[in-house]
């Protein structure tokens, strides 16, 4: 919880009788919700000036990037190649072969069978999977369909109905209220969760009616109204 509340801020600082107060909206109580900032800072994942206030670091702040850049959903335009990962060496211990496919899946990539990774060239892959000594990065145009290659490696319709519910909860959920706040805190957790998994394929290759786009939208005029009900609460807590 505490580091989604730290995730959700730019810059990624809050002052620790900030996040008291709403680790207690979840029942969680001031004591533990400073061992569990110590926790953090002593693992890397925060740091402290000694003023109260904490910020982010480490893997965390690493993942506030990706956050932001699933929300802005960039893409460039896509000339039909594929960039493809092919993993040269198996052999490394299982600890380093799960933290690889974590790599390849951060930067977007799927697997089309095992050892061998792939998406549209239409991204800046990030994390790059060629500074992993184990795999080499190719460049390709498919002899098939693209559209139906797509399809195979994702799943298009289950990330499409998943976003149509959320943009559904967004609509049903007005933050006007500190009553809302813990449930708002909530969903903004599962929309930014899900925006992370979203493929960035071109156009061309999503099916009729891709909700990436309007959830984005929806999410961002949501969210400021939320940051705004949040702000008033935190002033008055």
């Amino acid at each position: 919880m505490l580091a989604s509340a730290l995730l959700g801020e730019d810059p990624p600082v809050l002052p620790v009788s900030h996040l008291v107060h709403l680790a207690g909206l979840f029942g969680i109580n001031e004591n533990r919700t400073r061992v569990a900032l110590s926790r953090m800072a002593s693992s890397g994942e925060v740091t402290t000036d000694g003023s109260g206030r904490y910020r982010l670091a480490g893997h965390l702040l690493e993942r506030q990037g990706r956050q932001t850049a699933s929300r802005r959903g960039e893409t460039r335009p896509w000339r039909g190649q594929w960039r493809v990962a092919v993993v040269t060496a198996s052999g490394r211990a299982a600890d380093d072969r799960a933290a690889r496919r974590k790599r390849l899946v951060l930067a977007r990539m799927a697997e089309r069978r095992e050892g061998v990774w792939m998406r549209p060239d239409n991204i800046d892959l990030g994390p790059d999977p060629s500074e992993d000594a184990d795999v080499e990065l190719l460049t390709g145009v498919p002899d098939g369909d693209p559209v139906a290659l797509a399809a195979r490696l994702w799943d298009l319709g289950g990330w499409a109905l998943r976003a149509d519910e959320l943009g559904r909860q967004l609509d049903a959920l007005s933050p006007s209220a500190p009553a809302d706040l813990a449930r708002g805190f909530e969903l903004s957790a599962s929309v930014l969760r899900h925006l992370q998994g979203d493929p960035l394929l071109p156009a061309e290759l999503l099916p009729t009616g891709w909700p990436g786009a309007a959830l984005r939208q929806n999410y961002g005029q949501w969210d400021r109204r939320y940051r705004h009900v949040l702000a008033v609460w935190g002033r008055s807590a």
